[in-house]
């Protein structure tokens, strides 16, 4: 397993909070911090040799950690939260396929369309972007889909606290897709998208 894989961090309740390094998962380890593990055995790092019994300290890290502590994850479970938005989460959200003519393309292909332009008083929030290539975008320009004569192949969608820490991972190992699919509304676009 290489060394940049992501550790999924939880809270107690199971609630996914964030990606963590496997440097800030032994840290969590050393200080108590770490409730229980889920998911497959990532690493093992070996610590010093103890004077008295000789034997080497081990520490085996898991995919999933849950760890005690002030979360805030309440507030982020709330209707009313919203993740912030940026371009990689967007693009992931969307999976690199522009919503105007169906392709996927490279993430440096790919812009940010306001469906509803500024210009027009759209807003530069969660259900009224969508990932656009940039020939689809220029084409758009500051017209609505309607007055542009494009069809948006999806509904722009505000993705759930669990969602967006999907959208963020890197490399997300199957039994960690597994864990954050289990927190996805069932009615959510990458629920079905995300089939394991």
């Amino acid at each position: 397993m290489h060394l940049e894989q992501q550790i999924l961090r939880t809270d107690v309740a199971g609630m996914p909070l964030e990606w963590i390094s496997y440097r800030d998962a032994a840290r969590l380890y050393f200080l108590d911090h770490v409730a229980y593990t889920v998911g497959q055995p990532l690493f093992t790092i070996h610590g010093g040799i103890n004077a008295i019994s000789r034997k080497q300290s081990k520490l085996q890290l898991h995919s999933i950690i849950a760890t005690h502590g002030n979360s805030h994850a309440i507030q982020k479970m709330r209707d009313d939260y919203v993740p912030p938005l940026c371009n990689d989460t967007l693009f992931r959200r969307d999976d690199n396929i522009c919503l105007y003519c169906g392709n996927e393309f490279p993430r440096a292909s790919l812009s940010r369309d306001h469906v509803t332009p500024i210009s027009q008083g759209g807003r530069d929030h969660w259900r009224n972007v969508v990932t656009a290539c940039v020939r689809c975008n220029n084409h758009k320009a500051g017209r609505t889909p309607e007055q542009a004569q494009m069809e948006l192949m999806a509904i722009p969608f505000k993705p759930t606290h669990a969602e967006y820490v999907f959208l963020q991972g890197r490399n997300v190992l199957a039994d960690q897709m597994e864990f954050l699919r289990s927190h996805f509304p069932r009615t959510s676009p990458l629920y079905n998208r995300l089939c394991v």
